[in-house]
């Protein structure tokens, strides 16, 4: 009989988990590798005095896949792997007579935004309004 405490044998390992994995550690390496300070913070450059430093946001993310195999044999079943980043322009720092000051960039959505919320809300009671007064 057999001991229902013993811990059951640990499964050979798969090839195909170990070609994951290595897959994953060279996208990581290559994506990794571009990811660096000057990627969120750019090159500073200095005209008439003052140093304009740009900052944005990055993000990068990764995935991966392999092969599979049955009892030894390759199934011809797979998958692929990729990656992305994004970069998105956030700002400015401006060092100028020793004094420095991050400056956003804000799209011309943050200003108009409210704008266009106010001039819809006055003007939509009269429009429904006249719409009524038209009706017989």
């Amino acid at each position: 009989m057999s001991d229902p405490h013993a811990t059951p044998p640990e499964p050979a390992p798969d090839p195909a988990a170990h070609a994951t994995v290595r897959l994953l550690e060279r996208l990581a390496e290559k994506l990794g590798g571009r990811a660096s300070v000057t990627a969120v913070y750019g090159e500073p450059v200095t005209a008439d005095g003052v140093t304009v430093v740009p900052v944005a946001r990055v993000a990068f993310g990764l995935g991966g896949g392999t092969g599979r195999t049955v009892e030894g044999a390759r199934t011809n079943d797979g998958g692929g792997g990729g990656g992305g980043v994004e970069a998105r322009p956030l700002g400015y720092i401006e060092i100028r007579d020793g004094v420095t000051t991050y400056r956003p960039i804000r799209g011309t959505w943050g200003k108009a935004a409210p704008l266009a919320g106010l001039v819809l809300g006055a003007a939509l009671p009269r429009a429904f309004r006249a719409l009524r007064r038209r009706r017989p």
